[in-house]
């Protein structure tokens, strides 16, 4: 497992070569993801849901994304540290986001899918602390839980934050800490206002709250219980068939825009000489990329039959 998903995250043609082998043995895994601002507590809550997963018989995987400096490059990856403390059996990985925003690192879909093939469930996705709209990790799980904790802000701070409107969960963590029932509180009153948008019933239903304390374990069995109801419910609905459609295609659409935009770059580097001057000195950016895009979107000239091969 730990040499597949080295092959994942390094990309390249024998990461394809191992998504291809992975694709038809996937489909069983149940992906959740955990999400929310530093300092929830989000690897500590992992922790403590793995070992209930595992007490309910499941054979859980944790993929942990840790940031990238933006100076160095580097990651601490220190989140299994505290997923490890629970004497855990199942397999964590770390992997760090090299610079991706939204929370996830490129290769997670991949890695997610090398879990799901080797019959690992369910498998948990817990993001960097992230914002107010880093929602990436809506198009990896099948459930999204976003933890918040006590000093986050107030009911216009929560209100404003587009990462709660996508939430299929909500957990409340620190409940032992003063303001938790305000944070509680908070979102009670968010939710309100999308059941008067409508917000709701696009989302499936009202999303439930769970008051956790994940040093002492206090809430983690009833957290597992809303997350094993909301994946029956989107089996129920048929709208996990529709979830993964779009986390497919949210996937197709990535490695396209990976490939257009290093094509791009191609281009740009060819068109731009040692002194950084365009060919078309004399024209508007805007007529510039114009010409670019559809020399880069053209299709390419058929060989013709017998056509001498390059350099020969």
């Amino acid at each position: 497992m730990g040499r597949l998903l080295s092959i994942v995250e390094r990309g390249g043609p024998r990461a394809d070569e191992v998504a291809k082998l992975a694709h038809p043995h996937v489909g069983q895994a149940h992906v959740i993801g955990i999400t929310g601002p530093p300092g929830a507590g989000k690897s500590t809550l992992v922790g403590k849901l793995v070992a209930e997963a595992e007490n309910a018989g499941k054979r859980p995987a944790v993929l942990a994304v840790d940031p990238s400096s933006p100076l160095t490059g580097g990651a601490i990856l220190g989140d299994r540290v505290r997923i490890d403390a629970n004497n855990l059996e199942a397999f964590v990985r770390s992997v760090a986001t090299r610079g991706h925003s939204g929370g996830l690192a490129l290769s997670v879909p991949g890695s997610v899918r090398v879990f799901d093939a080797a019959g690992f469930d369910p498998v948990i996705v817990e993001t960097v602390g992230v914002g107010q709209v880093e929602v990436d990790v809506t198009a990896t799980a099948d459930t999204t839980v976003v933890v918040a904790n006590p000093g986050t802000g107030d009911a216009v701070q929560a209100n404003k934050a587009g990462l709660l409107e996508v939430a299929d969960l909500f957990v409340v963590n620190k409940s032992d800490h003063p303001g938790a029932t305000d944070v509680r509180r908070d979102l009670e009153l968010m939710l309100d206002l999308s059941h008067v948008s409508g917000a709701e019933e696009i989302a499936g239903g009202r999303a439930p709250i769970v008051m956790t304390n994940s040093l002492d374990g206090d809430g983690i069995g009833e957290l597992w219980t809303e997350i094993a109801d909301h994946h029956q419910r989107l089996i129920d609905s048929d709208r996990l068939v529709g979830r993964r459609a779009h986390r497919l295609q949210t996937e197709v659409r990535s490695r396209l825009l990976t490939a257009l935009e290093q094509a791009t770059d191609a281009l740009i580097a060819d068109r731009f000489d040692a002194t950084q001057q365009t060919i078309g000195e004399s024209a508007a950016p805007s007529e510039l990329s114009e010409k670019l895009l559809a020399e880069l979107l053209s299709p390419a000239p058929p060989q013709t039959e017998g056509a001498a091969e390059p350099g020969a």
